[in-house]
């Protein structure tokens, strides 16, 4: 009965998770308990600490506790992600490098759901795998509704905005689907499908774009395209879907042709313009000498194939000397930058034969290709085919000379 009324046990019948009055001790205010979802407080701490919690997929082992946390820290503050509230976002991180995955507790779960956001992001050369607990007990809430500008989420929830697309060559890495896919606009997220999550890639992937608008523009452009060795099947995932079943395989979609297909002769006869991704980065393109060798390297191989008319390989806009803006001011000004190079067709080469099947000819020996160690990603268009930025900007007339770096 003493230890009873010392406070440190509770009376029978008395609520196990109160306060013990030993701990309120004069002068100090009292401890601040955990909010909880409308159940009362401290009515399940294992609930209210798993609601603060995220499980931070696909970590490298570059990847530790403290870098991790300044990594959220400083991301939640800049954007102005999460409550605002006084200290720091991120509370405690936990790493299992066996498994390749971490746990970041936050100081609230609003904050663990504004996080979620980030899902997606870049961190030390990969992308971050956001996700909830499995034990997580909250509000089913998968998505905090913010779209962070650049961050392509690696969950695609079910709409009618979700697209598949399969017949995707299984060399090619989440960065050069992408690649093909921001030809015709943003995109909000992004999941190419894997073995066991992260073996070999499935030659399908399942995807959403920022602006819902482009949506049936990309289907009609890609559904069909010849990449490699195959064509790609493009359309809405809700159909032939099955409610409650997200990504299923195209095998699974009897809707859904399987996408495995020789390249045919005659499938594009007017397309002699061959589009080919991956082979150049910005960085590339920034000096004029290294520039004027990609060209005339490109031409010439281009040229084995057939009589090349015109080879346009857009350059980034130049990037201002001057110390960078800090803070959210420098991120939108790296962010704008880096969406206008995107809308000027940057990253991509353009190589306009003089018959389709030089083109063709083109596509077979270049597509898979190795240049400068990235694989390539090509296909063929004709001159009406629709791409962002259009062809007609692409090839609109110019000196003869490779055109100098374009001020911003």
């Amino acid at each position: 009965m003493q230890a009873k009324q010392t406070g440190l046990f509770n009376l029978p019948g008395a609520n196990r998770t109160q306060v013990p009055p030993i701990l309120g001790i004069p002068g100090l205010p009292p401890p601040i308990p955990v909010q909880t979802f409308g159940m009362g407080i401290g009515s399940n701490p294992n609930l209210s600490r798993q609601s603060r919690r995220l499980y931070i997929g696909s970590i490298t082992p570059e990847v530790n506790e403290q870098n991790l946390a300044e990594f959220f820290n400083s991301k939640m503050i800049e954007m102005s992600i999460g409550t605002g509230g006084p200290g720091k976002p991120v509370l405690a991180v936990q790493c299992n490098y066996e498994k390749n995955y971490a746990f970041v507790e936050f100081r609230s779960a609003e904050d663990a759901t504004a996080a979620m956001a980030f899902d997606g992001i870049i961190f030390i050369n990969g992308p971050l795998k956001i996700r909830r607990p499995k034990d997580y007990g909250g509000p089913e809430q998968n998505s905090p509704g913010i779209h962070v500008p650049g961050v392509v989420s690696t969950n695609v929830p079910d709409s009618i905005n979700k697209v598949f697309v399969g017949g995707l060559p299984t060399y090619l890495n989440e960065e050069q689907v992408q690649e093909l896919l921001r030809s015709f606009g943003e995109l909000k997220a992004f999941n190419l499908v894997r073995e066991n999550g992260n073996g070999v890639s499935k030659g399908f992937a399942f995807f959403e774009y920022v602006d819902a608008s482009v949506t049936d523009v990309a289907i009609q452009s890609l559904n069909g395209m010849e990449l490699g060795d195959r064509y790609l099947v493009v359309q809405r995932a809700s159909v032939g879907a099955k409610p409650g079943m997200p990504n299923l395989p195209y095998d699974q979609f009897p809707e859904i042709p399987r996408p495995i297909m020789p390249a045919g002769e005659n499938s594009t006869a007017d397309a002699r313009i061959l589009l080919m991704l991956n082979m150049v980065v910005p960085e590339d393109l920034m000096d004029d000498q290294e520039y004027g060798d990609i060209y005339e390297d490109v031409k010439d191989e281009c040229s084995k194939y057939g009589v090349v008319e015109d080879l346009r390989i857009p350059r980034p806009v130049k990037k201002d000397k001057t110390k960078p803006t800090p803070g959210e001011l420098g991120f939108q000004s790296a962010l704008d930058a880096q969406r206008a190079d995107e809308a000027a067709g940057v990253g991509r080469v353009y190589v306009k034969f003089t018959r389709a099947d030089e083109a063709q000819a083109g596509l077979k020996a270049l597509a898979g290709r190795s240049f400068a160690g990235r694989s390539i990603i090509a296909t063929v268009l004709n001159e009406d085919s629709q791409t962002t930025p259009p062809l007609n900007l692409i090839f609109a007339p110019q000196p003869e000379a490779p055109p100098p770096l374009p001020s911003s």
